[in-house]
């Protein structure tokens, strides 16, 4: 695919242009009201604590800022009959993002209670339905017959029966070409059986080709080993060829056989949050790649320091033009060009 037509979100004449990430759609719930000692309080002064609702999960955010990068990107979550049901679409049809399942659940929508730690960093409570009503037949059935790539979500390993319908539809996809990404987003106070969730997670990790991780998953999974120990493990799995590391306001990291880089966050005018940051780096990482014809199977391995540099880069600039803003809200591509291009 050429550079325009991929910026554009177009198909040449017999090309393949779809991207599908699956995995979870879910609201977050975030306190609204803040006192300056910290106390959070209802706007009629009686204690009540004020939420406001926002559309979120990581798959969901990522499939949006895929979309706004000029991607063709399908969405593979269930979707609740609902209010919130119709709330989660209306970002989804606005960035462009096809939903993939267009029945919808009985099930309620899945909820995440969002608070924020002194750094400004979020953190999640969450109350799951819908998310987990996948269906493998009719998921497989939804997706394209050809795909460029397919990107697993954050909560697919969590339980055991849900992460066995989403390994056959990851399979599915790699029955139809598709190169796999996967960002696990490990959530250790969702899972029972840590270690059974581990094995459910390497199952996942020996298909995919690129692995994005946050400093803090690679603690979760262990914390006795350093990042570049997690890379080269991750690196010597089937599939694996290119290992990306985010390391909060640190910057990122990115691994291949060829190399390795280090990256800056970039930082904008006025920060907002970091909610979707990890999310809207992975969809630039992702851009970046494609856009260059890379994003493909035995061409990932050989990206050297430089290429790394420029990919991590991109990735930061989308993660933070992102961060510039409350709740988790990519840019699009004009808004990333013009950054750069300054």
């Amino acid at each position: 695919m050429s550079l325009a037509a991929a910026r554009k979100g177009q198909r040449e004449p017999g090309g393949r242009c779809m991207f599908v990430v699956g995995g979870e759609s879910l609201i977050d719930l975030k306190a609204e009201v803040v006192l300056p000692d910290g106390g959070v309080i209802g706007r009629d002064g009686e204690g009540q604590i004020v939420m406001t609702a926002h559309p979120g999960g990581s798959p969901y955010n990522c499939a949006i800022a895929l979309a706004k990068l000029g991607n063709d990107t399908g969405f593979m979550c269930p979707i609740s009959a609902d209010a919130f049901g119709d709330y989660l679409l209306g970002p989804l049809h606005e960035a462009g993002v096809t939903p993939l399942l267009g029945e919808r659940v009985k099930e309620f929508t899945t909820l995440a209670v969002v608070n924020f730690d002194a750094n400004h960093n979020a953190r999640y409570g969450f109350y799951r339905q819908a998310d987990g009503a996948i269906e493998a037949a009719k998921a497989i059935a939804a997706l394209p017959e050809k795909l460029d790539l397919y990107q697993i979500g954050g909560f697919c390993p969590i339980k055991p029966d849900e992460a066995a319908i989403w390994l056959e539809i990851v399979q599915a996809a790699v029955a139809r070409g598709a190169t796999i990404s996967i960002d696990p987003n490990v959530r250790p106070s969702l899972v029972d059986d840590f270690e059974g969730f581990k094995a459910r997670l390497s199952s996942f990790l020996d298909l995919a080709h690129v692995v994005k991780v946050s400093e803090e998953d690679l603690a979760s999974l262990d914390d006795s080993k350093s990042i570049e120990q997690h890379a080269a493990d991750l690196l010597a799995r089937p599939h694996c060829e290119l290992v990306i590391v985010t390391l909060g306001d640190k910057g990122s990291r990115a691994f291949t056989a060829a190399g390795k880089a280090l990256a800056t966050i970039y930082a904008p005018p006025v920060f907002g949050d970091t909610v979707g940051a990890g999310d809207s780096l992975m969809a630039g990482v992702l851009s970046w790649l494609h856009e260059r014809g890379l994003l493909v199977a035995g061409k990932l391995t050989g990206l050297g320091e430089g290429a790394l540099n420029d990919m991590l880069r991109f990735g930061a600039v989308v993660a933070g033009i992102n961060c510039g803003r409350k709740g988790c809200k990519p840019p699009t591509r004009a808004e990333v060009d013009a950054v750069l291009g300054a």
